[in-house]
Order: structure tokens, then sequence, then C-alpha cells
């Protein structure tokens, strides 16, 4: 029963009964098509034989005079050619009586009553050892008097056996065309089918801990062919993933292990014996610092926990103009305390669709970062309108970033070693471009190591 489930065995036993249905309709129509022929050629034999005889036939007084016969085999002579091919010829008075008859079946004439007065078909039943006989009677008109009668016979013993051969043919090549159609089809639909039992196999190897497998099989443009590149795509896509979850718990366990250790280790200084009130004091504001880290990013990670379905929006009418110069006003004084300025160049007002809080948030993460790698010249920010888009700059003249480390900085907790020192964990940037991809725009990075980065952030403005 399993095997009658499986998609090969289903397709043969398809593909087997589609072929024997076939088969039966162009069996039938041949069978039909050479019968309706046969018996028709008999017909008309019979008829064309009745026709040439009676021409030959005299009358005399209202009587059929027979022609003479042979001395020595007293039958038609002049009708030999007929009956040589098979036709029995019978002639029949204006009574129904025989007057002469040649042929194998003379015997068998329907002289038992009196013959139709139109030319008409008639069949002699089968009887033992004789085939079915067809009869043809034409009567013999004079002066719309009918005179006799022209019977022509013919067995049509060899025109069944023929189509009982043909029948015993049909039905044998049928049945054997239908049983190599099948096998075939199992064929095909193993040798079709190969890469999705290969697809199959391979699911079943993988597994959490290995994910390398791949199909790998040639490019052959069908159907099978796309579906197993898909696959291969698929677990690619799905490999990746994992390794990006598996880099990202290491590193969100490392990033919380760092404050943790840090305030059991305090406790555990402070706890050794008696201090003083300003080292207790001190020990707290350590403790204190520590948990504002340890906050800040759970909440980072929780944003992005958030963010991996799609982002919550609120959407609203923002002038983008005021919401900038807002966060600018805010982190003013942190630039400052470094000794540089926070710049703005901004329009008097630009209107965009999008969500306060978020895009508050995006803007306090880049110049966040501005400020934090930049410790002398200025940080400025920008923006403008172009084409469908509203766009922000946020440049600064600090360390900059180096090339190959450009197409990462928007991984999670990904950092430079120059930047390892800082206390960012390398989530504020992911956060960035999670929040830009959420209202539908992008973010960009150009940067020059030591003069200097531009973060580019395009927003799409809101429909008319």
């Amino acid at each position: 029963m399993k095997m009658l489930k499986t998609l090969r065995v289903r397709f043969a036993l398809w593909l087997t009964l589609l072929i024997l249905a076939f088969l039966a309709i162009f069996s039938f129509g041949v069978h039909f098509s050479l019968s309706r022929s046969l018996y028709t050629g008999v017909d008309e034999t019979l008829v064309l034989s009745a026709e040439q005889i009676i021409p030959s036939l005299q009358e005399e007084d209202g009587s059929i005079l027979m022609p003479p016969l042979d001395a020595n085999a007293p039958d038609l002579i002049e009708f030999d050619p007929i009956t040589q091919r098979g036709i029995t010829i019978v002639i029949l008075s204006q009574n129904g009586y025989i007057l002469q008859a040649a042929g194998t079946h003379s015997l068998f004439s329907l002289s038992d009553s009196l013959p139709p007065t139109q030319p008409e078909f008639q069949t002699i039943p089968e009887a033992a050892e004789i085939d079915r006989i067809r009869v043809y009677s034409l009567p013999i008109v004079e002066n719309d008097q009918i005179l006799g009668w022209v019977q022509t016979m013919q067995s049509l013993g060899t025109t069944e056996e023929s189509l009982d051969k043909l029948r015993t043919l049909l039905v044998t090549g049928s049945a054997i065309l239908s049983l190599l159609a099948g096998f075939a089809g199992y064929f095909l639909a193993t040798r079709a089918l190969a890469p999705i039992d290969k697809i199959t196999n391979t699911a079943h190897r993988i597994s959490i801990e290995d994910l390398s497998a791949r199909l790998n099989l040639p490019d052959t443009g069908d159907e099978v062919s796309r579906l197993a590149n898909t696959f291969d795509e698929m677990l690619e896509r799905i490999e990746s993933g994992f390794t990006r979850e598996r880099q990202f718990t290491a590193d969100a366990s490392h990033e919380l292990r760092t404050p943790l250790t840090a305030m059991q280790t305090i406790l555990q200084f402070t706890r050794e014996g008696e201090r003083s009130l300003p080292e207790y004091r001190l020990a707290l504001d350590d403790l204190a610092e520590e948990a504002d880290r340890l906050q800040a990013l759970v909440e980072d990670l929780l944003h992005l926990a958030r963010g991996e379905g799609g982002l919550e929006l609120y959407k609203e009418e923002i002038d983008l103009s005021l919401l900038l110069d807002d966060v600018a006003d805010s982190l003013r004084a942190l630039a400052e305390k470094k000794g540089f300025a926070l710049k703005t160049n901004l329009p008097p007002s630009l209107i965009i669709f999008g969500d306060t809080d978020q895009l508050i948030r995006l803007i306090v993460n880049l110049l966040d970062n501005a400020i934090k790698y930049t410790q002398e010249g200025s940080v400025n920010i920008s923006a403008h309108n172009e084409e469908d888009h509203s766009i922000i700059e946020v440049a600064d003249t600090g360390i900059g970033i180096q090339t190959e480390h450009l197409p990462h900085i928007f991984e999670r907790f990904y950092r430079v070693e120059a930047s390892r020192s800082s206390q960012g964990v390398g989530l504020g940037l992911s956060i960035a471009e999670q929040i830009v991809l959420a209202h539908g725009g992008k973010l960009r990075v150009t940067s020059v190591s030591g003069k200097g980065t531009k973060f580019t952030v395009f927003l799409p403005n809101p429909p008319e």
C-alpha cells in the first residue's frame, strides 16, 4: 500500500489508464470503420452480381427462360466467374420456386415464402458448422410485373474471422502497449523525481548544528531544477540566519555579562570589609553606571527583537526640520563639553510622514555616534528635499571608519577595534537601519579614515 501512495507509482498508473483509454477509443474506431467497410463490400458485391445476372435471363409469355445447361455439368455455366468468387446464385420463379441454383450455399435459399417486391438484404443465422450467410433478393421486373427473383448469397465467415483477428490484435496490442507505457511512465517518473529524493535526503541530514548541506544539482532550467536551486537558496538564508543568531546570542551574552561581572566585582569588593562613606558612595556610583549601561543594552535588545517581525509604526505628519532642530538642541551640550560645535543647516519646514518616537531614536543614535567619535572639528546635521525623498545628513570630522569595516557597521554588536574602549555595544547603527527600513527608506554611509564620517538617510515623502 505504501508503494501505491508514491508519486511515481501513481503517475505510472494514471499514464497506463490514460493510454489504455486512448487505445480503447482508437481500437473501437478502427474496428467499427473496418467492420462497416467489409460488410458494405459484401453487400455491394452481392448487388453487383445480381444486377449482372438479370440481363442474361430471357422471358417468354411472362415466364423466365433459363439458359441451356451443360450436359456434363448441369449448372449456370455463364455465371462461373461469379460463383468462383464464393457467391451463390439462386433464380426463383414468379411463384417463388427455384428454377436454378449454383454455388456453395444453394440449399440455403429463402424460397419458403415469396421474396419482397423491393430489393432487400437478409441474413441467414449461423447454423451447425455453417457461418452466417448474407442474402440479396432482387426482383425481375418486366412491364411492371414481377417475373421472378435473383438471389445472391455470400458467407460472412471470412469477414467475421478477419474481424475476430482484428479484435484479438487490438485487445492484445492495447494491453501490451498500456503495460509498456506504465513501465515507461514509472521509469521516467523515477528519473524526474530523483532530485526530489535528493532534496528529501538532504533535508533529513540537515540539523541546527550542521546547515552546510546543499543539493548542487545542475541547472537544467526545468521546474525540478528551479525547486532545487530555491531549496539551496533557502538553506543558504537559513544557515546565514542561524549564524547571525548564534553570533547575536554570543555577543549579547558577552555584553550582558560585562556589566553584571562589574557589578558583582564592585559588590564583592565593597562587602569584604568596612569602607568609608566616600568609598560607599563611589561604589554606588559605579553600580548605578553599570545598571544604566545594562538597562540601555536590554532596551536596545528588546527594540531589535520587536523589529524582527517589522516595527509597528504610528505614522503622522511631522515637520522634520523642527524635529531635527529639537534633537540637536538636546545633544548640543555633549558636543560643547568635548570642545566642538554641533551645527545645523535645516530648511524652514520639511514635512514627512513617519513615527515621531522612532525618528527621534534614529537621529539620537546617529548624532550620539558622531559626537562620541569626534575629538575636534564639528558635527553637522542638515536636511533637504530631493525629488520624492527627504534627505538627512549627519557628518562629523572624527576618526572615520576604515574601508574594510564599512560593510559591517550595521551588523549587531559590530564595533571597529578603535572603538572598543567606548561604552557603546554596537547596536545603535543596527537600530538606526531598522527604523529607516521600517519607514521604507535607505541608510547610507561614507567615511575616510582619520577625516570623518557621513551618514545619509533617505525617507520617502508623503503622497500628495
